[in-house]
């Protein structure tokens, strides 16, 4: 499992001792990269039920690149992308190995919820530019499931090395887009577990120049994109193809 701070201190120490209470058999390492300094999370008496690896980065580095450092010596049959601000009840990590039964080149993930329990918008069409703007200016809700963002993506640990992993030109935003319609591209398949994990993130790009600028420039190398180009041919010319990114 890969979790990455940004000086999420306080989060990252309730996300830990929520994973040491649910002592899921899924998760025997958790590997926590400091991207930002900051001190390191308490350890219990007893110490946690996994081995907690921690890297502490000399500059930050993207969010791609983090994961990709932390999973790059994974002996574990699963890999599992944790977000810092996600809030664990049930254990959602056997549900989610389980959605994987028959779909050996999926990833799994969970509905993912608000504080409220309302469930938020974390599946999602290719984004096109139209598509934005009809989402933005016209509040049009998502018609398809062609990716889901990365808050908590599991997936077989060889699936994971197959596609080299997230994207790191991408360096913050729609590296998730990538990794999914590449996942999708290669017949893979994006499967939604029965468990629900509360995501209480805000979109930063909202909010802060620098984050909105790399998102602008995020979006546009995903458009320019091979990748992108190869999930636009297949949803306009063959979007019901078994395994494709056409596939609903």
């Amino acid at each position: 499992m890969s979790i990455v701070s940004h000086a999420h201190g306080v989060q990252i120490q309730a996300l830990l001792v929520a994973l040491a209470r649910l002592n899921s058999p899924v998760v025997s390492r958790v590997v926590l990269t400091l991207n930002l300094p900051e001190a390191e999370p308490q350890r219990p008496a007893g110490g946690f039920p996994f081995a907690l690896d921690i890297v502490r980065n000399a500059v930050p580095i993207g969010f791609g690149a983090n994961h990709n450092q932390a999973l790059a010596s994974a002996q574990e049959a699963f890999v599992c992308v944790l977000n810092p601000d996600v809030v664990l009840g049930d254990d959602p990590f056997v549900p989610l190995v389980n959605a994987l039964a028959g779909h050996a080149a999926g990833c799994a993930y969970p509905i993912q919820v608000n504080e409220s329990g309302r469930v938020q918008d974390s599946e999602r069409e290719l984004p096109s530019p139209w598509a934005l703007l009809r989402r933005r200016l016209l509040g049009r809700t998502e018609q398809r499931v062609d990716w889901v963002n990365a808050a908590c993506l599991l997936l077989p640990t060889s699936v994971w090395r197959e596609l080299a992993g997230f994207d790191e030109r991408y360096f913050m935003y729609c590296e998730d887009v990538d990794f999914c319609l590449r996942l999708r591209l290669a017949g893979g398949a994006l499967i939604k577990a029965p468990v629900e994990i509360v995501h209480a993130g805000q979109r930063a790009s909202g909010r802060r120049l620098d984050h909105l600028a790399w998102h602008v420039r995020s979006l546009f190398r995903l458009w320019m994109s091979p990748v992108y180009r190869q999930a636009q041919q297949l949803l306009t010319g063959a979007p019901g193809i078994k395994g494709t990114i056409g596939t609903p």
